[in-house]
């Protein structure tokens, strides 16, 4: 970049172009380094797990009522003292990362809800030793947001769309902000993300027709689709076994419409095993209700109010907010956390899927007295 003179006016006006510039410059350079250091050693539970992927809940609002998520209208909220606030999300995740995580998620709720969030992008974005720095979002305010969270350092972005149909989206969702969601696609694209991926949850009878469609328009926006079976986790509190449409049912009904898919061998503990079509496209399903994942599983989840949990189908975590704010030091967090991980277990996936009567994992007498056993507060 060349250097603009100075002296007049125009050239005062040249320089504050020339900064802005010059920002860009500096963030993508400050990407660039922090996926260019070394690896560290990573601390590992008691099935051999590293501690790998942290997922940041920033919220537990939501702008949509999901049916497979959120079905009732009113819930019981985290109380907003007990949120964390930017700086106490920066001193944990630097915690999680001193002990080997290098993947973080901004998560909700619905993420774009919680105000000034590109500053905590920028905060997490500067913490060496993350290499993707990911945000997870219905995108329905994506197109007001897009921008600025890219300029902050987000790496990526997963954009929730369960049904290319604005009828199917208002049944799914009690919402009519469809439009909006499509329109965040675009506003990613604008704004400079790459490797979007598109969540869809599949349910039979409601959308498990529209995989196809869904794929083609995964290829026209530039974005990997990711089908996910529906889960009994959280508030899924009408799930029943019938609804699921599964692996095996997704594979034989792409093979239909596209002939021959091959299985893309996997090289990560990502959830979604990937699949190609014969004209290269690739896709992902992630079937943690009828072929879980639990053996590679190296994720964990911190809520807004800073309770850890190692599983989503954990019915209890370890509250991280109460010795941040009696004045921990990093030292003693990152044996808090150091010991817990190393007794961890859980493998909730496997534990449901050997149930023989298999219904409603929480009811909604007990979600109403513990709002941190939502799927929406704890992050998907």
């Amino acid at each position: 970049m060349t250097l603009p003179r100075q002296g007049s006016l125009t050239n005062t006006l040249l320089s504050a172009s020339f900064c802005r510039k010059l920002l860009g410059h500096l963030i993508e350079a400050g990407r660039k380094a922090r996926n260019c250091l070394p690896k560290r050693a990573q601390i590992t539970d008691a099935m051999q797990r590293p501690l790998g992927q942290l997922r940041l809940s920033v919220t537990d609002r939501c702008n949509l009522r999901c049916q497979y998520c959120m079905p009732e209208e009113e819930y019981e909220w985290l109380s907003r003292s007990d949120i964390l606030n930017f700086d106490e999300y920066r001193r944990l995740v630097e915690v999680f990362v001193g002990l080997g995580v290098d993947k973080v998620r901004l998560t909700g709720g619905e993420p774009l809800l919680r105000a000034d969030l590109p500053k905590l992008v920028e905060a997490l974005s500067a913490i060496p030793g993350i290499e993707d720095l990911a945000l997870t979002t219905n995108g329905v305010l994506l197109r007001k947001h897009a921008h600025a969270l890219h300029s902050a350092g987000l790496d990526r972005l997963t954009i929730s769309l369960d049904t290319l149909s604005s009828d199917r989206f208002v049944k799914l969702s009690r919402r009519t902000t469809h439009s909006s969601v499509l329109d965040g696609f675009q506003a990613a694209t604008e704004a400079g993300f790459t490797h979007t991926k598109i969540d869809t949850v599949v349910m039979r009878g409601t959308n498990h027709d529209e995989l196809p469609q869904l794929i083609e328009f995964g290829k026209n926006v530039g974005a990997e689709v990711r089908f996910i079976e529906y889960m009994d986790v959280g508030g899924a509190t009408n799930w029943n076994r019938e609804i699921v449409f599964s692996r095996a049912e997704m594979l034989e009904s792409l093979t239909a419409t596209y002939g021959n898919i091959k299985e893309v061998p996997k090289l990560d503990r990502a959830p979604a095993d990937q699949f190609e079509l014969p004209d290269g496209t690739v896709f992902g399903i992630i079937s943690s209700t009828t072929e879980p994942f639990c053996a590679p599983c190296d994720r964990s989840r911190l809520t807004a109010d800073g309770t850890w949990y190692r599983c989503l189908y954990a019915m209890a975590g370890t509250d991280l907010r109460k010795p941040l704010r009696e004045g921990a030091t990093a030292e003693e967090l990152t044996e808090l956390v150091a010991t817990i991980w190393s007794r961890r277990r859980d493998q909730g996936a496997v534990n449901r899927l050997n149930e023989n009567e298999r219904s409603v994992f929480v009811g909604l007498d007990r979600l109403k007295k513990d709002p941190r056993l939502e799927m929406h507060t704890r992050g998907g």
